[in-house]
């Protein structure tokens, strides 16, 4: 029988096959009736499709409601399987103990495969899983499908628990590098309220040792100026968006493919270190993003957006920083029109977006020291993100090679 293409030193002997049914025994769940408000509210979770990977659950049920349906519980540590809608083949260990409804399998491997290793395999063969065995990808699977679903393994346990204890130990750098990120994001947002006065505050609440007084308010257009350069010369020919996490990047890395116009004669020629007001709603930006360009010489906007420079007497790494913050967005909302928007679009022109107002410190020396502080700070972000993004990308290259 053909091996895994790669496989631990030391390991030896054949693999085998044989369906997941014969290899373990296996139950589903129930809901309770939805109407029925003595059946809901209690102590217990219940576990639903899209939540085998959490440690929470929306739901919890009355121990009358557990017992009017089919909801059955499992222990902490069950192998569980979701079978229905957008989650169907994600598969996972349990982080708590709770009832199951019928979308959920809980399976429970005999001795011949160790629990932790199904689980790994069960990942790396959930497009395989959902493609073959539910006729177009549509649908739902189901227990009886599953169970016929034909497994390979090393005949050794101790070998499918060494791919385990890798496996494992990837997820552990996962969860602790994503853990990392979440905790530098809120340390990012609790500075962005400390570090520059609030609403009715004429000073920030934490300061840099050395610097004293009031901030001041200045015009946005006091020392910005509106860029309406047309890309006539077809200076370039990078059609660039903006994402509200990565800032000014290409189309094709946001939308996977490029939504403008094939003539870019006409878009706005932006050039780095310009900044870019994009007027959309997207998810936590109400008031759409404001982002500079860093990571091209030069790229094309839609005229939709709003293109400006700022000028020397103000540090341009602040106005970065500053526009991450949401003091600005009370200003953009009293010049708009009142609850208009232009699809999708904020209804605001760019006279009266660089009339408003933006707080910043009397002095350059503090605006760098802010500056340098946050970008550190999206330094660490930006590098751990991209760890993060190696692991999985080495995670689901081992789950393709490792298995057969």
């Amino acid at each position: 029988m053909k091996q895994p293409e790669i496989r631990f030193k030391g390991f030896e002997g054949k693999w085998v096959r044989n369906k997941l049914g014969n290899l373990s025994l296996s139950f589903s769940g129930g809901t309770p009736s939805a109407g029925n408000s003595d059946y809901y509210g209690g102590v217990i979770p219940f576990i639903r499709s899209g939540e085998i990977h959490k440690d929470k659950t929306e739901l919890f049920l009355t121990e009358k409601g557990l017992l009017s349906s089919s909801a059955k519980i499992v222990e902490k540590d069950t192998l569980i399987y979701a079978l229905y809608g957008a989650t169907s083949g994600e598969v996972d260990i349990s982080k708590i103990r709770g009832a199951i409804n019928q979308a959920i399998l809980a399976i429970f491997p005999t001795k011949e495969i160790d629990k932790y290793y199904l689980n790994y395999l069960l990942q790396g063969k959930k497009t395989q899983i959902v493609g073959s065995l539910i006729q177009g990808g549509q649908g739902n699977l189901s227990g009886t499908l599953l169970k016929n679903y034909e497994i390979k393994y090393p005949e050794k346990i101790k070998e499918q628990q060494a791919i385990a204890e890798y496996f494992k130990s990837l997820d552990s750098l996962i969860q602790t590098t994503t853990k990392k990120i979440a905790s530098l994001k809120q340390m990012k947002s609790a500075c962005l309220v400390s570090m520059f006065p609030q609403e009715g505050e004429t000073k920030p609440r934490v300061r840099f040792i050395g610097f004293e007084g009031e901030w001041k308010k200045m015009k946005l257009g006091s020392f910005a100026s509106r860029i309406t350069r047309k890309n006539t010369k077809l200076e370039s020919t990078l059609p660039l968006t903006i994402s509200a996490a990565e800032g000014l990047i290409e189309q094709t890395a946001f939308f996977n493919n490029v939504v403008a116009s094939s003539n870019v004669s006409g878009y706005y020629l932006i050039k780095n270190g310009e900044f870019a007001y994009n007027k959309s709603y997207s998810n936590g930006y109400p008031f759409g993003a404001v982002k500079r360009l860093d990571k091209y010489d030069m790229g094309v906007l839609s005229t939709l957006y709003i293109v400006f420079s700022v000028d020397e007497s103000v540090c341009s790494d602040y106005i970065v920083h500053f526009f991450d913050t949401t003091l600005w967005h009370q200003e953009v909302a009293k010049r708009a029109a009142e609850g208009a928007r232009n699809h999708g679009l904020l209804n605001i022109s760019a006279e009266d977006f660089l009339d408003i107002d933006i707080v910043l410190p009397n002095v350059v020396e503090e605006q760098q020291k802010i500056a340098s502080f946050f970008s550190s700070l999206d330094a660490q972000i930006s590098l751990h993100s991209q760890r993060l993004e190696k692991l999985k990308q080495i995670k689901s290259a081992c789950l393709d090679k490792m298995f057969v």
